[in-house]
């Protein structure tokens, strides 16, 4: 079977050296927190468990020195939560590399393509 070159998938995932992961999936959080100023709502979209999301806000949190969500219990403003200026440059950048990584991939498999075409073509 014969896969096509030109549109492999990227999943951009970083590594710090403090042992933190940042991937598709904590970005994802990231944003369901600050669409729906909660964290509990944002467990929900995307299907993780509260008690899992509430220790990936806890590492993410504790990972660069300062929060990158903030959030506070109920009461008579009933609550919630929404990133920091730091959470959300952390997730513009994350876009960012991401987008520029899809981009590279894309021309270096494209190329790929172009002389699999050429190579099939000499063998013909």
């Amino acid at each position: 079977m014969t896969i096509d070159v030109s549109c492999p998938e990227t999943k951009l995932r970083l590594v710090f050296d403090n042992g933190l992961i940042l991937g598709p999936g904590k970005v994802a959080l990231l944003e369901a927190i600050q669409a729906t100023g909660s964290i509990t709502a944002a467990a929900r979209q995307t299907s993780i468990s509260y008690r899992k999301t509430r220790h990936l806000v806890d590492a993410l949190n504790g990972a660069f020195g300062q929060p990158l969500v903030r959030s506070s219990k109920g009461g008579a403003d009933h609550g919630g939560a929404h990133l920091t200026p730091l959470g959300l440059d952390i997730i513009a950048r994350y876009r960012r590399v991401e987008q520029q990584t899809r981009s590279a991939v894309d021309a270096h498999f494209a190329d790929l393509k172009h002389t699999l075409t050429l190579l099939d073509d000499e063998h013909t």
